[in-house]
């Protein structure tokens, strides 16, 4: 059997008396979308900033690509191939997309033996073509500003920027909030290529048409608890809906009740 990418054991994360994630353990694999769901304040934003870098959990292991480890910021999970592309994108709108996708990270070129350094814009521009034609991305042009692109288009950039850098895992928070039916479909489209790539996705949604269309493995949260984990195949959104608001719970033991 394949190992997973990633592995959490009895991540545990509190904020003063409140337990925001309570003793979750949840792995995924190569090449397989989950989706993460729960109603707000169930947890499950919290339980990805603890493994995107962004808190430290109280207890509980990660192990990612079968190592222990431990991400004091979200710059080191990067660092290690995981990607979080969260709503706001984190895009810089008045620069053009050569230049979003190596925010950061830009490239450049030396003259007189490195003391002076510019940016290399053609190697960033044909390095954008070639990120933006693996997913099967198109766009009139790519000098023009962010803030001048679609939301989908937005997202795609995002998505082949997270690529273009070897992303190992890929975690989406609402990826396709306030986009239009047809910008939806073609975000799904790149989530399935980067399965297609082998790529695992986390996906963090209220949109259960998203669920049912792109993902392979469910699960649900519910006050900070693991309530369910199921194959997608095997449920329905009424079904989701009742684990969501606490109707259900898998993890109860009927003679312990």
């Amino acid at each position: 059997m394949t190992d997973p990418v990633l592995s959490i054991r009895g991540l545990t994360k509190r904020f003063g008396g409140l337990t925001a994630v309570n003793n979750v353990s949840w792995d995924v694999y190569p090449g397989e979308v989950v989706a993460l769901l729960g109603d707000n304040g169930a947890g499950k934003s919290t339980l990805i900033k603890c493994v995107s870098g962004v808190y430290t959990a109280d207890e509980g292991e990660i192990y990612f690509q079968g190592r222990r480890s431990h991400f004091a910021r979200p710059i080191d999970a990067r660092r290690v191939g995981i990607e979080t592309i969260y709503q706001d994108l984190a895009l810089a709108n008045n620069l053009d997309v050569p230049a979003n996708i190596f925010l950061g990270r830009e490239a450049k070129k030396s003259y007189f033996g490195g003391l002076i350094k510019t940016l290399d814009e053609k190697f960033m521009l044909r390095e954008a073509h070639a990120g933006l034609d693996a997913l099967d991305i198109r766009f009139p042009s790519l000098s023009q500003p962010i803030d001048s692109l679609s939301g989908g288009q937005r997202q795609a950039v995002a998505i082949a920027r997270a690529v273009y850098w070897d992303a190992r895992l890929m975690i989406m928070d609402e990826p396709t909030n306030n986009l239009g039916v047809p910008e939806q479909r073609k975000v799904q489209e790149l989530i399935r290529k980067l399965r297609d790539q082998g790529v695992p996705v986390i996906l963090i949604t209220h949109t259960l048409p998203d669920v049912f269309a792109v993902s392979d493995r469910i699960l649900v949260m519910h006050r900070g608890r693991k309530v369910t984990e199921k194959k997608t195949a095997d449920t329905n959104s009424e079904e989701l809906v009742r684990y969501m608001v606490g109707a259900l719970d898998d993890t109860v033991n009927p003679v312990d009740v």
